[in-house]
């Protein structure tokens, strides 16, 4: 097949005028298709069904005797602690359970850091002339949120497929005492995929920073959600290689049940260095008595151990892996070779991440919307909303049933070579 590049000036106009009649003949469907948010189905919220019904009217201590009814418990149940440590791969005394959001967990954290003077800093953050974060892109879309919206100002550094650009990061964070962090999505990166390697890791936790208190916000939020999970990728255990490096309080960890049972009723944890977690505990004090311990204890009940919670990822496995092989084979068929469009099958996460010639991905997704087809923003992957060459869309396929991903994924690829045959001939005029 040869590349639209390849095509001569009319090939291209006969081209867009064929798939201007096709995607007239989409808008006149009527769809109503939403695929910007990679939230779970209605199919895998019914596989932790079991929550509504695993407590009863005479069950509510945990092992230590706790009335989970009550006020206290700051750092969350006994058992609660230990079942994500062993998801982790750390020790329990290194992990608060708290609410049912990880975002909200970095939210507070970083709204801490501005307030308050983290272990070995003169100062809090708020009290700089200027804070910086490193933000690899392409990126999560709420965590650039949550930077704008507390006055951090955004450095965005490209990834690679191993990981974000160590050399740039390693520049940057040895060189300017206000970037105090970054963010990270260490395992099935949101949206690319990509799981940092080992290398990555290890110069994340032994570089130099000119900021003392520099902290990496490692989100941790696909850790176990492996669409093979017979073929799992792991990365190092960032607090010990942090520790092993002497930068021991370098990293906050956060990770959450979201995906794993219910994303609106689950629990949320942070985990931290001994130092790291006094510091939040005295802040914590004078926030809140204490987590919901009821719903700890419900899934505790429900999830029971590590093995139980690996067994429910086989079965959402299940289910995501189908709408992700669809994926992958609708744009094979419609885009290979065409040369507007490259992207990787990912191996787990719940994205996909596509690169389109650049100055199309906004008009691509525009003309998906006027089919019926909600895609996530074009530019929501870069802080400030902004993709310097237009040409990134996140693909969220976990929530429409399959038949309705198959229309979605005709009407986006359809879009997708409409948009960069225009793009192609408004060159060659």
């Amino acid at each position: 097949m040869l590349s639209y590049q390849d095509w001569s000036q009319a090939m291209l106009k006969a081209e867009a005028d064929r798939l201007e009649d096709q995607v007239s003949a989409w808008k006149r469907r009527g769809l109503k298709l939403n695929m910007t948010r990679g939230k779970p189905c209605a199919e895998q919220l019914d596989l932790s069904n079991g929550l509504l019904t695993c407590l009863d009217e005479n069950d509510y201590r945990s092992e230590d005797k706790t009335d989970c009814r009550n006020y206290g418990g700051l750092d969350g149940l006994p058992e609660a602690r230990r079942l994500f440590a062993g998801l982790l791969g750390i020790q329990s005394e290194q992990v608060m359970v708290l609410g049912n959001s990880s975002l909200n967990l970095m939210y507070d954290m970083m709204t801490r850091c501005l307030l308050f003077a983290l272990p070995c800093a003169k100062r809090p953050w708020g009290r700089e002339e200027k804070v910086r974060f490193i933000c690899p892109v392409p990126g999560y879309d709420r965590h650039f949120t949550v930077c704008q919206a507390l006055g951090i100002e955004m450095i965005p550094v490209p990834m690679t497929p191993q990981g974000p650009d160590m050399d740039q990061i390693e520049d940057l964070a040895a060189s300017d005492p206000s970037i105090k962090g970054m963010w990270a999505v260490p395992v099935y990166s949101n949206p690319d995929g990509i799981t940092y390697s080992a290398e990555t890791c290890r110069r994340l936790a032994a570089m130099r920073t000119a900021a003392a208190d520099f902290r990496i916000f490692w989100d941790n939020a696909y850790c176990i959600h492996h669409l093979d999970p017979d073929k799992p990728e792991v990365v190092p255990e960032i607090l010990a290689l942090c520790a092993e490096h002497g930068h021991a309080d370098r990293v906050f960890v956060f990770a959450s049940t979201s995906k794993i049972t219910w994303s609106g009723a689950g629990l949320a944890c942070l985990a931290a260095s001994t130092a790291n977690l006094a510091f939040v505990r005295r802040q914590m004090t004078a926030q809140t008595i204490g987590p919901d311990k009821i719903s700890q204890l419900r899934h505790i009940r429900f999830l029971k151990d590590q093995a139980q919670v690996l067994d429910l990822m086989r079965r959402h496995a299940a289910i995501l892996a189908p709408k992700f092989d669809l994926v992958d084979c609708h744009l094979t068929r419609e885009l290979a070779g065409r040369g507007i469009c490259r992207w990787h099958k990912p191996r787990g996460g719940y994205f996909f991440s596509l690169y389109l010639l650049p100055g199309t991905a906004a008009e691509t997704v525009r003309l998906a919307k006027d089919c019926g087809v909600e895609l996530t923003p074009a530019g929501s992957t870069w802080p400030g909303g902004r993709d310097p060459e237009d040409s990134n869309i996140r693909l969220a396929p976990s929530f429409p049933p399959l038949a309705e991903l198959e229309m979605a994924l005709e009407v986006l690829c359809l879009c997708i070579r409409l948009a960069c045959v225009k793009r192609l001939l408004a060159s060659l005029s």
